[in-house]
């Protein structure tokens, strides 16, 4: 007779736990092929629940498969093949990724202050769910609801003077979902340059499609056209508004350039990561190459995740009409990845001006929080000891150190003092030692700042 403990008030039903100890014993050999199980009746009575309780055990246990019910004759088990050995209680599985907070991140501006407009959003959705009502639930086109491209075009010209149709817009789930689908658009038997220094993100991305990567060094003024060149590239993915992590602004020198090893031979193209271009502080935004562009060879990239929050995973992608076509024509299959209410609400969101004044707010909350930081430097230890380099743009800025020490004992030393840095050499192919350190202040506290500095000075003393 099937003897086993059941209680009650652990989260399962009597029936679960049943079902699971007969199935442990199957599994295990400790019962046979061919065994009749006792009836309902007896095996209730032995174990002192009811006969439903029994009942519905060896209902979950005949529907996957590790028992059959016999008409007149009972219930039986199951040949399951080899016997598999018990499950093991483990760890959980990312126990082994979890890390002890920094009491202060300064290379991904970690912390608190996080500038999301919160009730504008709230509001943005009631209006949504109350004026498109069960349209939210319909399927929209491969390359994103309509509303949300007219919006994003509109956008694009009163902010960057682009002039795009909504029909050449393709909207996906943040940028590496289009760099992938980009990378099945232009082809993976092709090379592809990217920056060094460089996002390490987009290397990864192009890697873990099969894609040829290059890594193309910088100069004052961006990806060198002659190293370019030479790597026998056919895809360039730049970020000319606002480097990261070099904070360079790409001006319109190199840009002419880039545009001409583009146009020299057929099937080169330029894929433009318009990063930060919307949070300059200083003059207007530089026009994007996209602009510039009269042979169709440029591919403009942008997101909302600096603007409006990361989580939001909205993207958007730019192409030139002859790729929109190739786009239509090999992968208008997939379904767009973002969902519906979503799209609505980013669409009315920027159509209602609420984007462009919380855009406006941005730019003077981050214009206000470089200068105070700043100040702190300059009234800090660091003082005469460090340099600022282009900080005129975005969310962060190089905080350039006067040190003999390396950037990864300079690193493992904040690190024991409660800092998380970032060196430029995090972002280097080659990893040679910098001294400039990213300083990311998009949510740092600012009130933490001094203390920071203090420490910093301390470790880059001689």
């Amino acid at each position: 007779m099937l003897t086993y403990t059941l209680e009650k008030g652990h989260g399962k039903s009597l029936y679960a736990e049943l079902y699971e100890h007969i199935r442990e014993d199957i599994r295990a050999g400790r019962l046979a092929a061919g065994t009749r199980l006792p009836s309902k009746r007896t095996l209730a009575a032995n174990l002192g629940v009811s006969t439903v309780t029994v009942e519905n055990a060896y209902a979950q246990l005949i529907a996957e498969g590790y028992a059959e019910s016999k008409e007149r004759s009972g219930v039986f088990v199951c040949a399951i093949g080899a016997a598999l050995p018990p499950v093991e209680a483990s760890a959980p599985v990312y126990s082994e990724l979890r890390r002890d907070k920094p009491l202060l991140d300064l290379s991904g501006g970690g912390g608190e202050d996080v500038p999301f407009p919160f009730s504008v959003w709230a509001k943005t959705m009631r209006a949504v769910i109350s004026e498109q009502g069960k349209d939210i639930l319909k399927p929209v086109d491969f390359r994103g609801a309509a509303e949300l491209r007219e919006a994003i075009a509109g956008h694009l010209y009163r902010v960057r003077g682009l002039r795009v149709s909504p029909e050449q817009i393709v909207v996906g789930a943040g940028n590496e979902y289009l760099y992938g689908l980009l990378v099945q658009l232009l082809g993976r038997e092709r090379r592809y340059a990217v920056e060094d220094p460089g996002y390490p993100k987009i290397t990864g991305i192009y890697k873990a499609n099969d894609v040829a990567v290059k890594h193309i060094p910088l100069d004052g003024e961006g990806m060198s056209v002659q190293a370019l060149q030479n790597s026998g590239a056919e895809i360039a993915h730049i970020s000319p508004a606002h480097h990261f992590p070099t904070g360079i602004v790409m001006p319109i020198r190199r840009r002419s350039e880039l545009l001409a090893w583009a146009y020299a031979q057929p099937g080169r193209y330029i894929i433009e990561d318009d990063y930060d271009s919307e949070l300059r502080h200083t003059g207007k935004p530089v026009p994007p190459l996209f602009s510039l562009d009269t042979q169709e060879r440029v591919l403009y990239l942008s997101t909302f995740s600096q603007t409006i929050a990361p989580s939001l995973r909205i993207a958007y992608v730019c192409l030139p009409p002859k790729l929109l076509m190739c786009l239509r024509e090999r992968l208008s299959f997939y379904t767009c990845a973002v969902p519906t209410f979503e799209q609505y609400t980013l669409a009315r969101f920027i159509d209602s001006g609420d984007y462009e004044r919380h855009l406006n707010r941005l730019r003077k909350r981050y214009r206000d929080k470089r200068a105070l930081i700043l100040s702190q430097i300059e009234e800090s230890p660091l003082h005469g000891r460090c340099g600022v380099v282009e900080e005129n743009a975005g969310t962060h800025f190089l905080l350039h150190l006067q040190t003999s020490k390396s950037d990864a004992a300079l690193k493992r030393a904040a690190a024991e003092r409660g800092l998380s840095v970032r060196f430029l050499s995090d972002y280097q192919t080659r990893r040679e030692d910098t001294g400039s350190m990213i300083f990311n202040y998009a949510c740092l506290d600012t009130a933490r700042v001094p203390e920071a500095l203090r420490i910093l000075a301390a470790l880059t003393e001689k």
